[in-house]
């Protein structure tokens, strides 16, 4: 009995159409079920050691801690500071912590260990002037006046603009600076002599979704740039129900933020540079989720 090649030929294609759809539905199963999976991370063998050997002793403040010391920002006697990798940011970073916020189940600190030189973590009501500088500086926090991060350049530079023509409303201020001015307002700002950033500070709140209201209405950050990430979604083993998967962990939005910053801004193709943000972040996550799959209650309360 003879087959018809044509027959066999469309059967194989069908077959084959089907494998692929088959890859393809496994691919985002596995990437959904670890969105971290991707990251170019430095060696996590050192964290791996210390959540085998247990908590261990801040070399600071001598408190028992799991990976690092949340009060100290510092890693652990078993996790030797040179096996934990440094990240250089394009931006400075000033984290405002919320007073009830518990040390422990924070992420801001791990934007602290990783990139110390570049974030500054401040206990609320302690909060920097920002006022004077509020055309280089920007607040990440959802709302109604909340803009994209590639709308970052037009709308500081309008800032700008704005400040120089309030400054020469003023007879007395000398010509130049009103000749500046007049320069200034001839620029437009989608021309490419007025592309680019002046942005050189961004803010995060660190801070339970039903605690910011009281940090975010502080008249210190008020008339701020404000900066959402509408398109990031959460993998928080503590997300909090009720809110949004948008809602992101500090170190979540820091990280995304840079992403977004390095390719929409900065116009650079992201190579993964500042991956080992989420060194610790990562590590914990998949740790949490093997002790949740295992019913292992011990060692997710150790890093809880």
């Amino acid at each position: 009995m003879s087959l018809n090649p044509l027959i066999c030929l469309k059967e194989n294609e069908e077959n084959n159409s089907k494998f692929v759809e088959t890859i393809q539905s496994q691919t985002a199963s596995i990437a959904s079920e670890d969105p971290l999976q991707n990251l170019c991370l430095a060696s996590q063998e050192v964290l791996q050691k210390a959540q085998q050997s247990g908590r261990s002793k801040c070399l600071k403040c001598g408190g028992s801690r799991m990976f690092y010391c949340y009060t100290c920002y510092v890693p652990v006697e078993n996790v030797p500071i040179e096996q934990i990798p440094l990240v250089k940011l394009p931006l400075k970073i000033d984290i405002i912590k919320h007073p009830n916020e518990t040390d422990g189940k924070s992420t801001a600190i791990h934007a602290k260990l990783l990139a110390p030189e570049f974030v500054n973590i401040y206990t609320y009501p302690c909060i920097p002037e920002y006022e004077e500088k509020d055309h280089e500086v920007a607040l990440v926090f959802p709302g109604p006046q909340s803009i994209s991060i590639k709308d970052i350049s037009f709308h500081l530079q309008k800032r700008i603009q704005n400040n120089v023509r309030g400054k020469n409303d003023y007879p007395d201020k000398p010509s130049f600076k009103r000749k500046k001015t007049e320069e200034q307002e001839d620029c437009d700002l989608h021309d490419s002599k007025c592309k680019g950033t002046t942005l050189k500070k961004i803010i995060f709140i660190d801070s339970t979704w039903n605690q910011t209201n009281k940090i975010f209405t502080d008249e210190r950050l008020q008339g701020l740039l404000q900066v959402e990430l509408k398109t990031r979604k959460t993998c928080f083993w503590r997300h909090q129900k009720g809110k949004p998967d948008t809602f992101l962990s500090t170190i979540e939005a820091i990280y995304y933020f840079l992403v977004d910053y390095h390719t929409d801004i900065l116009k650079e193709k992201y190579k993964g540079q500042y991956d080992n943000l989420l060194f610790f972040y990562s590590f914990m996550y998949q740790l949490i989720k093997n002790a949740k799959c295992s019913g292992d209650k011990e060692t997710r309360k150790l890093i809880q």
